[in-house]
């Protein structure tokens, strides 16, 4: 009898709150973040960013479902127009 293969374990997402800003890590990759503005002057208004899109949410929980699916979107999709260095 053989020995089962062994499956590759990736480190899937996690958030990681931070002071201003909530950040999207796969393991030292930073993915994508949440941030306010500075207590005092904070909107109401929470700004994400997450591959090359960018947007804003009411809520943190719409935010963080925002980043989730843009780098979701950037690691599926295939880029359609890439730099070709000339």
């Amino acid at each position: 009898m053989t020995a089962p293969a062994k499956r590759r374990i990736s480190k899937r997402p996690v958030w990681e709150r931070g002071y201003y800003s909530h950040g999207y890590w796969a393991g030292k990759n930073k993915l994508g973040s949440v941030k306010l503005g500075a207590k005092g002057e904070w909107d109401g208004v929470y700004r994400w960013q997450g591959g090359n899109h960018t947007g804003e949410a009411a809520t943190l929980s719409q935010a963080k479902q925002a980043v989730e699916q843009a780098v979701l979107l950037g690691t599926r999709q295939m880029q359609l127009f890439q730099d070709e260095g000339g």
